[in-house]
């Protein structure tokens, strides 16, 4: 019996991941001998993969049954490639599962034929499900299948694994080292308690069950023997067990304090030593704010206290954590006013980023169950995106839209939280009202509609730096914008220089660097301002009109660069500036110097720092 999985990713990314693919196989791998030959294999395609090459490479496997995992990005896709294996193999057993699957059973089976589905948690299923079909046993009366039997869907559920120790581990035996180098989707726990109406984590009995300990010890050891750059943390909510979160975080800062989690948490339950814990990790937090308005809260079931946000939030400022929010528009009872709202609240909070979305009407959550009698109108299809509802017409839809997407440039692509509110409140603007305006401007600009996927990282500053001499000009505040821009530059280049991967540079002492030819690692950032770059990052958040009385214009000259995973800022004199500027790994390090009438003793001591901070270094030689 040959089991074939076929995983289709949205796109490429580290979290492109077929960890449930895994999961089915590592558990099949793993039971005793079943009596027979069951031989269980995998396969990946990322979305806009040719169907007919997915179907001529599964086919090519020789499989018995063809396992699909659905998602809302790849459903249409999936049916598709259904088809058309039935119409090239008709004899071949065709099963679906995921949250599609689970979620809206009935209309994934009439959108392709496939045989049957898997509803819910998948390892029992399809353990039971493939030891009858290799045994030639009906699967009919299997808790867990969905079918059509005489025009009616035939489903009996099966309750959710009680205890999560029974499942082995798809990344300790193995199966998914390919992915480790681009990074780790770790999951942590199964299921939600919190049920919000819009969500369908929750749905069903709402029970959380954790895989143990001894476990998730083992798997990050694996992570870190591997070199794992970055870790996802798959748990609808990380900080529900606080003191098992706890636990977690002291073993992640002991094991593997430098590579970077994402974690997803509720504001609700955070606390100072969480806060603490958090900011001592290389780390991200995402919190689902999802509306600032406790009424439109109220009405997809959560609760909303916006004190209790605010203090929630500022453990993780005092503490230096960093963290995003996710926003919905067009909620059940949301508005453009509320929205508005929602977004100057967010904003004022400082996260890192901020990540808008229009309502998504999914099949099987409450709101879905709701859509007619609370008038919503949304795409039938994945995505299920809300079209209009009786408070939140398509014209404000599309404005939420385009604030968001400005939101998505010109603050979270264009790291706009060091600087974002200190110089709006140098215009006395709201988040809202400036985000329009730079929306109005692109498209005045561009001539089409603001998207984030349109724009580069340099590109983006380019664009801030514009908008921002236009805004200040027209609010009469050119006096400021010197400052302004500053900091805009500086954080642009803070931002480069953390990205940026380094290359390999030979440390040189004494004399051979006045004979090497030296490099300059896409690392090191170069930059000038128009005051005293120190200055102004002593001040904290810009305070423009203060800064301005207090500071003189004085242009400086800086190197930004990493080093031991922090970035370095050193205000340097401006011939060392051109110096470094000139390093090109083409040109002789002693022409250089002469060529700019340095002392060659005193550069030579200003270079051999600047290797030993990695600021420069010198080509690898060939074969190292």
């Amino acid at each position: 019996m040959n089991f074939h999985i076929v995983t289709i990713h949205a796109i490429p990314s580290p979290q492109a991941v077929p960890l449930a693919a895994a999961c089915l196989k590592v558990y099949l791998d793993s039971r005793p001998d079943p009596g027979y030959s069951l031989n269980v294999s995998c396969a990946e395609f990322f979305s806009g993969t040719s169907l007919d090459e997915i179907c001529d490479a599964i086919l090519t496997q020789a499989p018995d049954i063809v396992g699909l995992p659905v998602y809302v990005w790849n459903r249409a896709e999936c049916c598709a490639i259904v088809d058309k294996l039935r119409s090239k193999a008709p004899d071949l057993k065709i099963m679906a599962g995921g949250p599609e699957v689970t979620a809206d059973p009935l209309s994934v089976l009439a959108a392709a034929p496939f045989d049957f589905l898997v509803v819910g948690e998948g390892e029992l299923t399809v353990a039971e499900v493939v030891d009858r079909l290799a045994t030639g046993k009906d699967i009919d009366d299997v808790a867990g299948v969905a079918r059509m039997n005489a025009g009616k869907l035939q489903l009996s559920k099966r309750a959710p694994i009680e205890d999560l120790s029974i499942l082995p581990s798809p990344w300790l035996a193995g199966l998914l080292d390919s992915h480790i180098a681009s990074g780790v989707v770790w999951q942590l726990s199964r299921g939600c308690s919190f049920g919000c109406d819009f969500c369908f984590d929750g749905m069903g009995d709402r029970k959380v069950r954790r895989y143990p300990m001894e476990r998730l010890e083992a798997e990050l050891a694996y992570f870190v023997k591997r070199d794992v750059s970055q870790v996802f943390v798959l748990d609808s909510t990380f900080n529900q067990d606080v003191k098992r979160a706890k636990k977690l975080l002291r073993l992640i800062a002991k094991k593997a304090p430098l590579v970077h989690f994402h974690f997803e948490v509720r504001h609700e339950l955070l606390d100072q030593e969480q806060a603490q814990l958090f900011s001592a990790l290389t780390c991200s937090l995402q919190i689902g704010l999802q509306s600032a308005d406790p009424e439109v809260a109220a009405n997809v079931g959560r609760k909303f206290n916006r004190d209790d946000f605010v203090q929630k939030i500022m453990f993780l400022n005092e503490h230096g954590a960093i963290f995003g929010f996710d926003l919905i528009y067009g909620l059940p009872g949301d508005t453009i006013d509320r929205f508005r709202d929602g977004l100057n609240f967010a904003l004022g909070l400082y996260p890192n980023h901020l990540d808008i979305f229009p309502l998504s009407v999914l099949p099987g959550t409450r709101v879905a169950g709701r859509a007619e009698s609370l008038g919503l109108k949304f795409i039938t299809a994945p995505p299920y995106t809300l079209l209009e509802s009786p408070t939140f017409p398509v014209a404000d839809m599309n404005a939420a839209r385009r604030l968001g997407a400005a939101c998505d440039i010109f603050y979270s692509r264009g790291k706009a939280v060091a600087w974002f509110n200190g110089i709006l409140s140098a215009l006395t603007m709201s988040p809202a009202d400036f985000l329009e305006q730079f929306a109005g401007w692109l498209i005045g600009k561009s001539g089409a509609e603001p998207e984030e996927s349109g724009y580069g990282d340099e590109a983006i500053w380019q664009l801030q730096r514009e908008f921002l001499s236009v805004l200040f000009e027209r609010h009469k505040l050119k006096r400021l914008l010197p400052l302004a821009l500053d900091f805009v530059d500086y954080h642009y280049h803070y931002a480069a220089s953390i990205m940026a991967v380094a290359p390999e540079i030979r440390p040189l002492t004494g004399a051979k660097l006045m004979t090497t030819l030296l490099v300059k690692p896409v690392s090191t950032r170069l930059a000038r301002f128009n005051y005293e770059i120190l200055d102004l990052l002593e001040s904290g958040e810009p305070n423009l009109p203060k800064l301005h009385r207090d500071l003189q214009t004085s242009a400086s000259f800086a190197v930004i660069y990493p080093r031991g995973g922090e970035v370095f800022t050193e205000s340097i004199a401006e011939p060392y500036y051109r110096l470094l500027e000139m390093i090109d790994g083409e040109s002789h390090t002693t022409d250089l110097v002469k060529s700019l009438g340095l002392p060659l003793d005193e550069a030579q001591e200003f270079l051999e720092f600047a290797v030993e901070e990695g600021i420069v270094g010198a080509q690898p030689q060939a074969g190292r």
